[in-house]
């Protein structure tokens, strides 16, 4: 396969195991391992085939054409940085997967966490291949996305939930200024093409919109890698289970944020500006983590706050920007990644075995765990930097870069003392984590008897382990080739190979080592105990807490003016919700129709034609006439509403759009069972309101009369206006009616726009009702009826009240013949949409109609054993055909939904037009079924509930989402 296809594979293919293992029943836990281990497996196998060319210097990439004259496009590149980081996304990625396997309880829907773990693999390596920095924002909102689902994971813990929703509202608002950020610095470079834009440094650096556009980026790589003051939201995270923990806050979510400020240094680095910010902002970060983690007394908690000082550390030496600089920041990326994951997983193995992972309560687990306790003391060594360990070289290298000079100011001659005292404090809780757990006398009071997991949920951990003992002795021979590709794909070709060696000599990093790791050992020594029994939270700090100010920050914003705002202008009633939209439509729509008004010709009184004043004046007397009976009689009202849509519909037809006829015409009849099934629940009539409130509601009545008069008249003026002025030149109509033929093989323009010319919006729209149709059927099997709705006798209920089948003006064996009528006039439609009037959209609402009309005219008892109409399957369908279509022409090297039509030879039938745009179509059409169904299958229940309060002998209620 070509590098392009590859790439591509590699981000579409957890994506695709995503789907596959959502699909998986529950009791597939093993199923589900083996899909999301093969897929980790199979992107490691991707990338070793892309790995010549990258070790050559020559990015792999792939650009699928989305939108081109916006710069738009699906646009892929894979260099040293990302090759690196993405196996380590998927090398940790496959370690999570065997471990998850045996740590999760058997009760637990397995198959969703690979789901949501494959997916935000997905997402996560999105973000480190993407070519085009809107698309990395996309990739970067969907890490935000998962990782809320999975820090959410079990959604029955109230911290779980908590903690996701906290996540979510600062990284994904931080997502938020990073968009604006990358829309900043496409304008200043002219392209949003990521190599272009790192190619434009100088002159981004020197553009007036440096400043806003610096200050929205580091806001967007501070939240996401959990730098001070955007921290907090990282211990909260912990209320997820443990391998989430692991994948998330070793190797992938929070290193988004410095993966993205090591790959744009080049280009907004080297002043002054992101020196203070971006190395201020770590060294805090750095000192700060350390400090709180050495308190901390739940194991993960104190794994947290040590994720936050690392992430500190990386975050300053990408500040700093020298090529030694970068270069330690991507090694300290790779061994925090090993060193933190297995510690993760170690503290997940002790909470495992001993349903605790509170240190005050662990004592002399060395005894019992003899081989966890071996492993977690030598990734905890690696993470305070002991020498012969992964962690000591890279943090040696921080050391060095510490002390070397670079501009003078008082930031730069403190770093290195800043960076002694976070090597102290780093030994000290790293120690806290040793003696605590393991050593001292044994736990008395563990809720289980503790001893070692089986095999495989400890070989992860002894995989990373190893390959902390492996770099830390070898680092040269193991990492260092990867590393200087790395650093040459950042920094330029130009860059100069680096020697990594853990011998460097005596010098100044050295001495910093040993200093810290000797006050390290006595500061521990000298405060355990006071530390052990106090609270959870540096001395005086701990009342100081980032996530409270965050929590009244939040309380703030709903504070007087804008809780003044929201009482006036929201509800949680429908109507004063629609008046108030209407009334901006009208404000919006007053001043265009009076420019129009003045700059129109005069009306001619002879070119109004009779029959069509006729017709008009019909449907405004239906209108009328249905206000006026809304009072007294709703069925009627229903019926004179009925009226009105019909001249709705003449009238499209009148103006030659036959297709907006046939879809208002069959919406108008969907509507109208909708309004007939749901009269009961309307609001009490005015006649039945007590005295005291019918003057209110008279003067509302009238209110609303003149509002919709108002919004009414315009809309009649606006669209008439549309439809009858000749356009003053060439439109965009005429481009599609010149090109519907030749390009997109349908005569019918209409039909040729929704699937072919504009099918992403019309796949967007399916996609909303999708969702609405799910929303309405959630909601209505939990709705119960108000009192005074439900309290009132049947005589003075509407129709519906009673048994459907009893109340149908047709009856129901007149219902039964037309049904196959009903389902080949559907086919009809379907098949003629691209040439003439139909579509999909009216097949499926045309067949929704037949469906229903054979629901209510025989009951539910019509359903069992005869007929099974599962609506949410055919949404599923359609989302994946009509998607899948676009995805299709991908493999050809066309954008997405980019239709093809060309003629086909049928025996004994000759030459007939063909157009992939009716695949996609078919899938509009499953989905539009699928979904009208549901949502009018749904309230039909619901009258069927009204009209007997239990169901008659031999029935059965229909299964959720189902007919």
């Amino acid at each position: 396969m070509t590098e392009p296809t590859l790439a591509l594979l590699l981000v579409l293919l957890p994506f695709a195991g995503a789907l596959v293992a959502a699909a998986l029943p529950v009791a597939a836990r093993g199923a589900a391992a083996w899909l999301a281990g093969g897929t980790m497996l199979a992107g490691l196998g991707l990338l070793g085939a892309m790995l010549p060319g990258v070790m050559a210097g020559e990015p792999a990439r792939a650009v699928v054409p989305w939108v081109p004259s916006l710069g738009l496009d699906l646009s892929l590149r894979i260099d040293g940085f990302s090759w690196l980081f993405a196996t380590l996304v998927l090398g940790i990625g496959l370690l999570v997967a065997v471990y998850a396997r045996y740590y999760m309880d058997r009760a637990d829907p397995v198959p969703r966490l690979y789901a949501l773990l494959l997916a935000f693999t997905g997402a996560m390596l999105g973000v480190l291949t993407a070519g085009n920095v809107l698309i990395l924002v996309v990739f970067w909102e969907l890490t935000s996305l998962a990782s809320f689902l999975l820090i959410g994971y079990w959604h029955g813990s109230p911290a779980a939930r908590d903690g996701a929703r906290v996540s979510l509202i600062v990284t994904a608002g931080g997502g938020l200024c990073l968009l604006l950020a990358m829309l900043l610095l496409g304008h200043i470079a002219g392209s949003h093409d990521l190599d272009r834009i790192l190619a434009s440094g100088p002159a981004i650096r020197a553009h007036p919109l440096y400043g806003p556009a610096l200050t929205l980026f580091l806001i967007g790589a501070f939240t996401k890698s959990a730098q001070v003051p955007f921290h907090f939201w990282l211990p909260n995270a912990m209320a997820a289970p443990t391998p989430v923990s692991a994948f998330l806050h070793s190797a992938t979510m929070v290193k988004a944020g410095v993966y993205l400020l090591v790959r744009f240094s080049p280009a907004l680095g080297e002043t002054q500006a992101w020196f203070f910010l971006v190395t201020g902002t770590g060294m805090a970060t750095l000192v700060l983590g350390s400090l709180i983690a050495l308190f901390r007394h739940d194991l993960k908690g104190l794994l947290a706050y040590s994720t936050i000082s690392h992430l500190g550390l990386i975050t300053a030496l990408a500040g700093i920007g020298s090529d030694g600089a970068i270069l330690a920041a991507i090694f300290h990326i790779c061994n925090h990644a090993v060193f933190k994951a297995s510690l993760f997983m170690a503290a997940g193995i002790i909470d495992h075995e001993t349903g605790t992972r509170d240190m005050r309560r662990l004592s002399g687990l060395m005894r019992l765990m003899p081989v966890t306790g071996t492993l977690a003391i030598v990734a905890a060594a690696a993470m305070a930097g002991v020498p012969l360990l992964n962690g000591f070289i890279s943090k040696e290298m921080f050391f060095a870069e510490a002390v070397d000079w670079h501009n003078g100011t008082w930031l730069d001659d403190s770093l290195p003392y800043f960076a002694t005292l976070a090597g102290v404090l780093s030994v000290a809780y790293s120690l806290r984590f040793i003696v605590s757990v393991f050593f001292g006398p044994p736990a008395q009071d563990l809720p289980r008897q503790p001893h070692e997991p089986v095999r495989w949920m400890r070989r992860p951990v002894e995989l990373l382990v190893l390959l902390c003992l492996v770099v830390g002795v070898l680092p040269g021979a193991t990492l260092g080739p990867a590393l200087n590709m790395a650093a040459r794909a950042v920094l330029g070709p130009e860059t100069p190979y680096y020697s990594i060696a853990v011998w460097h000599g005596w010098n100044a990093p050295l001495a910093m080592s040993l200093l810290a790791m000797a006050l390290g050992t006595l500061l521990f020594f000298a405060f355990a105990r006071p530390i052990a029994a106090g609270p959870e939270g540096p001395p005086l700090l701990h009342r100081i807490q980032a996530r409270r100010v965050f929590d009244r920050l939040l309380l703030g914003l709903a504070w007087d003016g804008p809780r003044a705002a929201r009482a006036l202008l929201s509800s949680s009633r429908l109507q004063p919700q629609l008046v108030l939209i209407v009334l901006l439509a009208i404000v919006a729509m007053a001043p265009i129709l009076w420019a129009a008004a003045r700059v129109a010709a005069p009306a001619d009184p002879a070119r109004v034609n009779a029959g069509f004043a006729l017709m008009w004046t019909a449907g405004g007397a239906c209108a009328v006439g249905a206000a006026l009976l809304a009072k007294y009689h709703r069925f009627a009202a229903l019926v004179l509403l009925g009226g009105t849509g019909l001249v709705t519909c003449l009238t499209f037809a009148w103006f030659s759009a036959p297709d907006l006829a046939v879809t208002q015409l069959l919406v108008e009849v969907v509507t109208t069972v909708l309004l007939l099934l749901g009269l009961r629940w309307l609001p009490r009539r005015l006649a039945e309101i007590p005295g005291d409130r019918l003057r209110a509601a008279r003067v509302r009545r009238a209110r609303d009369l003149v509002i919709a008069v108002a919004f009414g008249s315009g809309l009649a003026a606006t669209s008439f206006l549309v439809m009858t002025r000749p356009p003053g030149g060439p439109t965009v109509g005429d481009w599609f009616l010149r090109n519907a033929y030749e390009e997109g093989g349908g005569t019918n323009v209409v039909n040729v726009i929704l699937v072919d010319f504009r099918a992403f919006d019309t796949f967007g729209e399916i996609t909303v009702l999708a969702i609405v149709g799910l929303s309405v059927f959630a909601l209505l099997r939990r709705f119960r009826p108000a009192a005074e709705s439900a309290d009132r006798p049947a005589e003075q209920l509407a129709p519906t009240a009673r048994p459907l089948a009893d109340t149908m003006l047709v009856p129901s064996v007149i219902m039964r013949w037309m049904f196959p009528v009903t389902i080949v006039f559907a086919a009809y439609l379907f098949l003629r949409g691209h040439d003439l009037p139909g579509g999909g959209f009216a097949a499926g609402v045309t067949l929704a109609i037949a469906f229903l009309l054979q629901y209510l005219g025989h009951d539910v008892r019509w359903v069992e054993g005869r007929l099974t109409v599962l609506p949410v399957r055919w949404m599923g369908a359609g989302l994946l055909i009509a998607g899948g279509t676009g995805v299709g022409s991908w493999l050809f090297g066309y954008p997405f939904l980019t239709a093809h039509a060309q003629y086909v030879t049928l025996p004994l039938i000759g030459q007939v037009p063909a157009a992939t745009a009716l695949i996609f179509d078919f899938g509009v059409f499953a989905l539009v079924l699928g979904a009208t169904l549901l949502m009018l299958v749904a309230i039909a229940h619901q009258s069927l509930r009204a009209g007997r309060a239990r169901p008659r002998d031999g029935e059965a209620p229909p299964p959720p989402g189902g007919t």
